[in-house]
């Protein structure tokens, strides 16, 4: 997805004023702290204050990617799918929000539905997120995928390995192979993570479904 940087300026002027007038033991309304809340595995804290934020400032709503994915871990499906496709109207040539769009829709009704609600989507040279998007629409097999991910030099491929077993994983989940779910989110999430957001995001996963367990318990001994 495209940088929180990116947004966070034309967002601050905004939140400063919010703040302002925020009460001593609310949160505060600002993209950081629903960022955070989201990063602590509490989806639901996180859109909450997402909401509250679109409601005091609903034209910064469509910028507001981050608060699809808290609306996904939220099992707000029907919401996340309306946040991805007011998205798609700021931001066409993300391939990422069609792949966070098909998942809310998947979840929600069903694959043929997912597949057939797919967004479209401009260009998008990020490795392998063209072959990712040809996977959600069952024109590529999974292979392909990493095989894509392979190419390059060994550090833009243990980023794009990253971004493989991340959407990898997404898909399996939102289609109810949890087994291989789990497979490629935990490989997103260690042996190839990453510092960045969506590399956060794999890492957050794994702690939301509690399939970090084992990692935990392997530490301890």
């Amino acid at each position: 997805m495209q940088s929180i940087a990116s947004v966070f300026v034309c967002l601050s002027l905004a939140f400063a004023t919010l703040q302002s007038g925020s009460h001593a033991n609310e949160p505060p309304l600002s993209l950081d702290a629903a960022v955070d809340l989201f990063f602590a595995a509490q989806p639901q804290e996180s859109s909450r204050l997402f909401d509250a934020i679109v409601l005091a400032q609903p034209q910064l709503e469509p910028s507001l990617w981050q608060r699809g994915l808290a609306l996904y871990y939220a099992d707000r499906f029907a919401d996340g799918q309306r946040q991805f496709e007011l998205h798609r109207t700021v931001n066409p040539n993300d391939i990422e929000n069609p792949a966070w769009h098909f998942a809310c829709v998947a979840r929600a009704k069903s694959l043929q539905a997912a597949q057939q609600a797919m967004l479209p989507v401009g260009r998008d040279l990020r490795v392998p997120l063209t072959e990712v998007l040809a996977f959600y629409k069952n024109s590529l097999d999974e292979q392909a995928v990493l095989a894509a991910a392979d190419r390059g030099t060994q550090a833009a491929q243990r980023n794009q390995r990253c971004y493989a077993h991340l959407y990898l994983g997404l898909y399996y989940e939102a289609t109810g192979a949890i087994d291989r779910a789990r497979e490629h989110m935990l490989l997103a999430a260690t042996k190839y993570s990453m510092t960045h957001f969506m590399g956060q995001v794999a890492q957050m996963h794994v702690k939301l479904r509690g399939w970090d367990e084992p990692l935990k318990k392997d530490a301890l001994k």
